[in-house]
């Protein structure tokens, strides 16, 4: 079966997966940009970075805005001749900002793994794996109980 998801994934516009997500993107854009999800979106994915469906882990659906970014304009003192407003690109991936986020916002998890799911002309949408160093069935995990290690 996990063979079959991965193959679906590798060229989503091709199989099942684009018509299914395009229904469901419709669904998350009216969302908050940080949602907790049940279960993930691309299970072989998921397992393959590390989750597990018990309890201690927690997936969160995260979502960032594409495109560049823009520096503040200068107002005071020299100012150099193109500004460097337009053009800027950070230093992290969208990636690392989702993941960020959702730690932001889960402050009693930590972060195991994270995966893209989908993107349109706005948005990228990420789903991160989170795990609780402080659940007994993580302390217990052969996998994942390093993380509760070192708080």
């Amino acid at each position: 079966m996990y063979r079959h998801l991965k193959e679906a994934w590798k060229r989503p516009g091709d199989s099942y997966v684009g018509e299914a997500m395009k229904s469901r993107v419709i669904l998350w854009r009216r969302q908050p940009s940080i949602v907790r999800v049940e279960k993930p979106t691309r299970l072989d994915r998921a397992r393959g970075l590390g989750y597990k469906a018990k309890k201690g882990f927690v997936v969160v659906r995260a979502r960032v805005r594409r495109g560049g970014r823009r520096k503040i304009r200068p107002v005071l003192g020299r100012r150099q001749k193109r500004m460097g407003v337009k053009k800027y690109t950070p230093a992290k991936s969208k990636k690392l900002m989702a993941e960020e986020r959702a730690a932001r916002k889960y402050p009693n998890l930590e972060v195991l793994n994270s995966y893209w799911v989908w993107q349109d002309g706005q948005y990228k949408w990420f789903e991160i794996i989170l795990v609780d160093p402080s659940h007994p069935a993580i302390k217990s995990d052969k996998d994942v109980g390093w993380i509760a290690g070192s708080n």
